[in-house]
């Protein structure tokens, strides 16, 4: 049996902050305190080990990118990631609002969910994405995970919640 191939969206790139909060930042790390972005980077590669680990194969953009470095424009970035999207079976995602990359990376999502190539989306962070009574992406992402329930994907995360952390 071929190995489930998982796109994760998640933001790659650390929001920039002011000097200020720069400061603060590197004296957390000094003292050991992660900030909330080190925070969510250690549980989305603790979420990428625990699939590889249950026999996926995934493609995470913040390592599996070979042109995250060279890429000074982002237009290569995001055609290899839109290939690497389109091969999986799955998209699992870690929202974050902020992330105009993981904004992108729903688009294409969305785009690609009108073939027949799609299949499962599943939030990984489901406790941190609430509804809105306005038009949202928070509201997009709940629909597509809803529109491409799969109680497979759905038990994955379930096991996750229970073993994984």
């Amino acid at each position: 049996m071929a190995k489930k191939k998982i796109f994760v969206i998640c933001p790659v790139r650390r929001p920039e902050v002011g000097f200020l909060n720069s400061i603060l930042i590197a004296a957390g790390f000094f003292l050991g305190i992660e900030d909330e972005w080190t925070k969510n980077q250690n549980a989305i590669k603790k979420y990428v080990s625990w699939l590889e680990a249950e026999g996926c194969e995934v493609y995470w953009p913040a390592r599996d990118n070979p042109y995250q470095i060279t890429d000074n424009v982002g237009i290569t970035i995001c055609e290899h990631n839109r290939y690497m999207m389109f091969w999986a079976d799955e998209v699992h995602i870690w929202y974050d609002k902020n992330s105009m990359g993981s904004i992108f990376d729903i688009g294409m999502f969305f785009a690609f969910s009108g073939t027949n190539n799609f299949k499962k989306f599943v939030i990984i962070n489901h406790k941190d994405v609430k509804p809105t009574l306005r038009k949202s992406f928070e509201n997009v992402i709940l629909a597509l995970a809803k529109k491409f329930y799969n109680p497979v994907a759905d038990g994955l995360r379930e096991r996750w919640k229970t073993h994984g952390k």
